[in-house]
């Protein structure tokens, strides 16, 4: 981090190092903080990732930064109207056009490039050197100043290994973190966080492809002149998906019958500016005001499970305290934002949310991974992350999107 945006740090306030957790759900810290680990920091908040809970999604919304190209390094461009990126993002070294957000540019410590890949083929070694290798940079750093890294092997553990052995990261974790307080004392706060929760559970393929293609639709990676085209980027093993479509009278089609998948917990689209949600549960709309007010209207049965819950148009802040802790965390606006605000650039015509249990993505990496757990959707299990800090009492919740003062500002 540049010293000339901290405000202070080291003098009118003590210098701080934000460190995140790639996909370390609440739970977890809060499990572990039971057992006695990361005593020296408060309670942790729940904070609540946007959707789709991907770490670039999330950390750009967080940081207030610019959006990624897509969801993930596979993504659709719109303007070339085909699938770029992908593994080729991993090779070589990390250049501009492997950057996919400006929060990076803030970036002190992550791991090698080629490091993204092989978190998910080698976890067990990249995590113990990825830890040390943020430790000794850490302690080489001028003490002047703020420092921001980014520990991603933890979420290549929880995806291949399970929480078993996330709680043995997470216990040389906290040895590193005593470490640093002693080196530095109370001089320096430690704001520990994540992007993103993790359902915890065994994942098995949601075949979005062949069903698509048994209704008739034409499955590819371009859509320049493609009668009935739809492009599905399969990158991550994740619990969503993003679709694009040729023509936006297929959007509707594709929607519906998307939801007749086993695995797909619902699909959300754009119908003028209002969003429509569709699962086998009913569908719903979701709109916002002049006020910039929102409301959930049931048109049959009820998709989001909210009931009476909150009625009519409500604020963003109401529908907040009303559902952050529903099964689908403050839905009624994340779902809004992640059609209508520009969260990536690509924006999907439909978002997939994918039930615990479920993913969808690259075969032949599915192929020599087992995925013992998955985010992406928009279910409480991975949209609850977490932020705690050494110095400072964090609310019970936070709203991702209003994360920023908690992180970089020096009032609150």
């Amino acid at each position: 981090m540049d010293s000339n945006d901290q405000g202070g740090a080291g003098t009118t306030r003590p210098r701080r190092l934000l460190l995140c957790l790639d996909g370390v759900p609440h739970k977890l810290i809060e499990s572990a903080k039971k057992r006695g680990l990361f005593n020296a920091f408060g309670s942790p908040a729940r904070l609540l990732s946007p959707f789709p809970t991907m770490t670039n999604v999330a950390l750009s919304a967080m940081f207030g930064a610019t959006p990624p190209a897509g969801y993930e390094s596979l993504y659709f461009d719109r303007n070339a109207n085909e699938q770029r990126g992908g593994i080729r993002k991993y090779l070589g070294w990390r250049t501009p056009d492997k950057i996919p957000s400006s929060y990076m540019d803030n970036l002190d410590y992550q791991e090698p490039l080629a490091f993204e890949f092989l978190i998910y083929v080698a976890p067990e070694k990249v995590w113990r050197t990825d830890m040390r290798r943020f430790h000794e940079n850490f302690r080489a750093a001028p003490q002047t100043r703020d420092y921001f890294a980014f520990l991603k092997g933890t979420d290549g553990l929880l995806h291949a290994q399970g929480p078993q052995r996330l709680n043995v990261a997470l216990e040389s974790l906290d040895k590193i973190l005593r470490d640093i307080q002693a080196f530095c004392g109370r001089e320096t706060e430690i704001v520990l966080f994540s992007d993103h929760g993790m359902n915890l559970e065994e994942n098995k393929k949601v075949d979005l492809v062949r069903h698509l293609t048994r209704k008739s639709f034409r499955v590819t990676t371009k859509l320049k002149n493609v009668h009935r085209g739809i492009s599905l980027p399969a990158f991550g093993l994740c619990s969503y998906a993003a679709a694009y479509c040729a023509d936006d009278d297929l959007i509707p089609e594709a929607a519906e019958a998307i939801i007749e998948m086993e695995g797909v917990d619902f699909v959300v689209h754009r119908d003028g500016e209002q969003v429509v949600v569709k699962s086998q549960r009913g569908q719903a709309l979701i709109e916002r005001d002049s006020f910039k007010q929102y409301r959930y209207q049931a048109t049959s049965g009820d998709p989001l499970e909210l009931g009476a819950s909150v009625q009519g148009f409500r604020s963003a802040s109401e529908w907040f305290t009303k559902t952050n802790a529903h099964r689908y965390p403050n839905a009624v606006v994340n779902i809004y934002k992640s059609l209508f605000t520009d969260r990536v650039v690509n924006a999907a015509d439909i978002l997939i949310s994918l039930d615990d249990g479920y993913y969808y993505g690259w075969s032949p990496f599915g192929k020599f991974v087992r995925l013992a757990a998955t985010h992406g959707n928009a279910l409480a299990a991975s949209s609850n992350a977490f932020m705690m800090s050494t110095h400072r009492e964090m609310p019970e919740c936070i709203n991702g999107d209003d994360a920023k003062p908690w992180l970089m500002s020096d009032m609150l």
